[in-house]
């Protein structure tokens, strides 16, 4: 069991038999009573995400999870083909379950999948990625000014903002989390 002064973001929980994750939380004390904790959780089930707001000191479950090293086959449709890399057992998943997370997945690519009752839910993937970028709007000889960006997309398929002397080619360096652009490598 888990007490609400564990929580922390990325935190797996279960409330009333469904798995939830923490996206953000916030102590708080209001002006009589006891300290309140404000989450912002979202269904890991159907990606839904909720408010709910727990006093403190509050108990909830740990939910039965496991994660599982594996390796990013292929997609097939709307579903992500995974092989397990012990077994070499084959799972799919629904891609809409890894909150857009699968735009970042390379054919191959090692990953860690979260099961829920042995059913694959969610997909753990490094904070950034170098990937290259596949197209984009060339930029003129001089476009140096800062903070111009322009659309590129990368080998996954994804597209992010990038400055605008990024050519088609060059490997970037992207947040995984925010879809950020961090740096040429």
């Amino acid at each position: 069991m888990y007490s609400t002064t564990d929580f922390r973001k990325g935190l797996k929980i279960e409330i009333e038999g469904i798995p939830f994750e923490i996206i953000e939380f916030q102590h708080f004390k209001p002006g009589k009573g006891g300290a309140m904790v404000r989450t912002k959780l979202r269904n890991i089930l159907n990606g839904r995400v909720q408010d709910k707001t727990f006093r403190s000191g509050e108990k909830v479950e740990k939910p039965d999870m496991e994660t599982r090293d594996m390796q990013f086959l292929y997609r097939e449709g709307e579903q992500l083909v995974f092989m397990d890399m012990t077994t070499y057992e084959q799972l799919h998943m629904e891609e809409e379950s890894t909150g857009g997370k699968a735009g970042f997945l390379k054919d191959a690519q090692e990953c860690r999948v979260l099961l829920y009752n042995g059913k694959p839910l969610d997909i753990d993937i490094p904070v950034s990625l170098v990937l290259e970028v596949t197209d984009t709007e060339p930029g003129a000889k001089g476009d140096t000014v800062s903070n111009v960006t322009k659309p590129a997309k990368l080998e996954t398929g994804i597209t992010i903002q990038v400055p605008i002397f990024v050519n088609i080619g060059d490997r970037v360096k992207v947040d995984t989390r925010t879809k950020e652009y961090l740096g040429r490598e």
